[in-house]
């Protein structure tokens, strides 16, 4: 069997298998026989290898949009020639050598449609006319539907694919690139997703601009992407390429886009996208939800340490998977790569859209992509990320927390490990969404702190939370990590210490023997609290949910709140003790008075 492809296949080789991939009688990759495979004729995908062969505009609305939906808007708009371009075939001919071959009036086809029953604006480049060059029709075009989705509210879907700059229009083309950037701003100000499709190939100008500012980048397999041809690439490059460089597998690896996905399930990914991120239900309680006060722990602090670790407890994907819905995962800070430490997305909780940032320490199982759980710069960066978007979308904030702390090396220090966890600090900080953190495992120092600052912080009873390990610590204080089980309870690192203490709001049950023994259960009870936050914080105003979350962390640490609270257990504590005596020699007086009335009656 051939293996998938994820090579780079050249600008022109596509040029030329493009749109008319349906008369091909082998692959252009594999050499696999094309004739009579229904499907490639419906995908124009090889059956065996899987290279995704171009597709035109019209083909490509309709494997995206619903059938008979789709309603093209400003299609009479042509180029005309601007500069008197100068060249062996005149800008005018060949403009209207590619409009007669394709039946298209310009690269870019825009209009209204349905994509899986939610309606979004729909942006699609053909690289069959004039290679899917920015000129400025295109530029206008991009701008009109940008600001048509804004007016009507609609998100807006485009799909790329380009090659260069429309070099006949001269120093106008390279502009279109700054008008179609000021465009994304008025999605941005309505708070509308724009999610782009980089095909093969998209570069140029497209590529390097309102492609690369949507919120949600997807790719397809093995697609040439960059702001440089792969031929320009070839020719700077000293030694040859690596196999699979310059292209969407490539940039996932580093980052740059949110996921790769197969063209067959391309249309119900954008289709799940759209919705969660549409119209929405919102939680709302039906009543205040009563929260018991914190029942007697039933293990010393060391168990606690060690429930937390144990290797079977659920993970933030263990967690994710049974308490969310459609959940979409993204990937990459669009900077330097994609920490698998942090996984995070969009799903749906009890049918209110939530944006979620999970720890995922991994397991032996899954390798050591997850380092543990120890969060690199990317990891943070990432997770600001789906923080903007969730205050972009007005969408409720989960973080799960369960790492040992932020990776500490020389390298993560470079790549900016300190300034990245101070700004995604502050990200948290600025929200004006609903905010909830769960310490579900190790709650270890900077690596939490960061996710935690949060309207409402839970804890799963045998989780911990604790500015440094029990074995730093141990080795800290006493040069000995052998000591760690005794130093574990002066650092009140337990639900029921960071309970009292004011640090977290509400500790939610465990099975018996730790959530390991009963994943499902434990899931079960996270997701009713969960329920139970975000529909008490729905109805505060933005205002509040911000200045909430400012009280609430400037409180931290003074010493006349821990004080008036742990005045206040040792009253109950004392008020407890004297109604008990009281009760007690009450009994006894009546157990008094009635011996002795049956005394007197006997006599």
């Amino acid at each position: 069997m051939v293996p998938e492809i994820t090579g780079a296949i050249s600008s022109e080789d596509v040029r030329h298998s493009g749109g008319m991939g349906t008369d091909r009688e082998s692959c252009l990759v594999c050499n696999a026989d094309l004739i009579g495979s229904e499907f490639f004729s419906r995908n124009r995908i090889c059956p065996v290898c899987k290279f995704h062969y171009s597709l035109n505009a019209r083909e490509r609305i309709d494997s995206l949009a619903d059938p008979g939906s789709f309603r093209e808007t400003n299609s009479r708009i042509s180029s005309l020639d601007p500069l008197s371009f100068s060249s062996r075939t005149s800008y005018r001919q060949r403009i209207a050598n590619d409009q007669r071959r394709t039946g298209l009036t310009e690269a870019l086809v825009t209009g209204t449609c349905l994509i899986g029953g939610s309606p979004a604006i729909l942006a699609v480049l053909d690289f069959g006319f004039m290679g899917g060059s920015m000129g400025s029709v295109v530029g206008e075009k991009v701008a009109l539907a940008m600001e048509n989705a804004a007016k009507r509210k609609m998100p807006v879907v485009v799909v790329v694919t380009s090659g260069g700059a429309r070099v006949q229009e001269g120093i106008l083309s390279l502009m279109q690139m700054a008008k179609t950037v000021m465009a994304t701003s008025s999605l941005e100000a309505k708070g509308l997703p724009l999610i782009s499709v980089l095909a093969n190939p998209a570069t140029g100008q497209a590529y390097a601009s309102f492609a690369n500012l949507a919120d949600i980048i997807l790719a397809e397999p093995g697609a040439i992407v960059g702001l440089a041809p792969m031929t320009s690439i070839r020719d700077s490059s000293a030694k040859p390429l690596p196999y699979g460089a310059h292209t969407s597998d490539s940039h996932l690896s580093h980052g740059m886009v949110d996921d790769v996905v197969h063209r067959t399930e391309l249309r119900d990914r954008i289709a799940i996208l759209l919705d969660l991120l549409g119209p929405r239900y919102r939680l709302k309680a039906q009543k205040k939800a009563v929260v018991k006060d914190y029942p007697e722990p039933r293990a010393t602090a060391w168990d606690v340490v060690k429930l937390a670790r144990h290797p079977d407890r659920p993970t933030s994907g263990d967690y994710i998977s049974r308490i969310v819905s459609s959940f979409v995962e993204l990937h990459g800070d669009r900077v330097f790569g994609d920490d698998k430490s942090i996984i995070c997305g969009f799903g749906h909780l009890g049918g209110q859209t939530v944006a979620i940032i999970g720890q995922q320490r991994g397991s032996e199982d899954e390798g050591p992509d997850h380092h543990g759980g120890r969060t690199y710069p990317e990891g943070f960066r990432k997770a600001k990320r789906i923080a903007e978007l969730a205050e972009k979308f007005d969408l409720p904030l989960i973080t799960l927390i369960d790492t040992p702390g932020p990776h500490l090396s020389l390298d993560a220090e470079e790549r900016g490990l300190g300034n990245t966890i101070a700004t995604m600090m502050a990200a948290m900080g600025r929200l004006t969404v609903p905010s909830i953190a769960v310490i579900i495992g190790e709650g270890g120092s900077e690596g939490a702190l960061s996710l935690a600052l949060t309207n409402r912080v839970l804890m799963l009873e045998n989780a911990i939370y604790s500015v440094i390990s029990p074995e730093e610590a141990a080795d800290l204080i006493y040069q000995d990590q052998g000591k760690a089980e005794q130093v574990a309870e002066s650092l009140r690192l337990t639900a029921k210490d960071c309970w009292e203490l004011g640090i977290v709001d509400r500790v939610v049950q465990e099975s018996r023997d730790g959530a390991h023994s009963s994943p499902g259960e434990s899931a079960r009870q996270l997701r009713g609290a969960l329920m139970q936050e975000i529909s008490a914080l729905q109805p505060w105003t933005k205002r509040r949910v911000q200045s909430g979350r400012r009280k609430k962390f400037r409180k931290m640490g003074e010493y006349s709140s821990h004080f008036r609270n742990a005045v206040k257990r040792e009253v109950n504590l004392l008020q407890g003790l004297v109604a008990t005596r009281v009760r007690r020699l009450a009994n006894r007086k009546t157990n008094t008075a009635s011996e002795t009335f049956g005394d007197t009656k006997k006599e």
